[in-house]
């Protein structure tokens, strides 16, 4: 586990599904944490009030390379969560295609927060949360994004954890996703007998997780130092 000396944690993608719960794992095991949010998020007084009574802080700092890397150095973290991504239904909203928004998001905002980490002065941990079936060769934009973030990390000179969930979904998820919620559910099904029959690490690395399980994992290997530059899939999460 981790050697015991002081832990602050900043959460970037705190606002999402993950993050959110990521922000609350950290806090119960009583680890410093500064949760971002987008300086321009129409939800910031909800959001600062609900990580201030967990007694996390806010960062408000706007998604610029410099004034990340100004942040971070103020900050001085030991990890470093990256929780980012977008979706297709996302991109259309904001009238792009999803090769580009992923190219932007999972990637670019990836990629600057790993150049900010490195520059910071404190070498932290980075922990980066991609996605099973992610390859160097992807040709899936969303998991070629991924793919080029995960490099990026790899040839930062920082200490990282990759982190490779299979699908991330809950009854507790705010936003209405009912199509992959149904997936979710019928495959897990499927995988229950899949572990009836023999097959319990298929079935334990391709079920859902939500996102408290998940966030419980990702703290826990975050903290320690066994899994230092080692990509982690499902089965070792739960």
């Amino acid at each position: 586990m981790h050697d015991g000396s002081p832990v602050r944690a900043f959460v970037a993608g705190a606002t999402g599904y993950t993050g959110r719960a990521t922000v609350t794992a950290l806090r119960e095991r009583g680890i410093e944490t500064i949760a971002h949010v987008r300086p321009d998020s129409p939800r910031l007084a909800e959001l600062r009030a609900d990580f201030e009574a967990q007694g996390a802080s806010v960062d408000t700092t706007a998604w610029e390379p410099e004034a990340l890397a100004a942040s971070l150095r103020r900050a001085q973290p030991t990890l470093v969560f990256a929780l980012l991504g977008t979706t297709r239904k996302r991109a259309r909203a904001e009238g792009m295609a999803a090769t580009q928004a992923y190219a932007r998001v999972d990637y670019g905002l990836t990629r600057w927060l790993i150049d900010a980490a490195a520059a910071c002065g404190s070498r932290p941990r980075f922990v980066y949360l991609s996605a099973i079936g992610v390859e160097p060769d992807a040709a899936n934009p969303y998991f070629a994004a991924r793919a080029r973030a995960e490099a990026a990390l790899r040839d930062s000179g920082l200490p990282w954890t990759i982190v490779r969930p299979a699908l991330i979904s809950g009854g507790d998820r705010a936003e209405r996703r009912s199509g992959e919620r149904a997936a979710a559910v019928v495959g897990d099904a499927v995988l229950g007998v899949v572990g009836l029959l023999g097959g319990a690490r298929v079935r334990d690395r391709y079920r859902s997780m939500d996102a408290a399980a998940l966030a419980r994992g990702l703290v826990r290997v975050a903290l320690d130092p066994a899994f230092v530059d080692r990509v982690v899939l499902p089965e070792a999460l739960r």
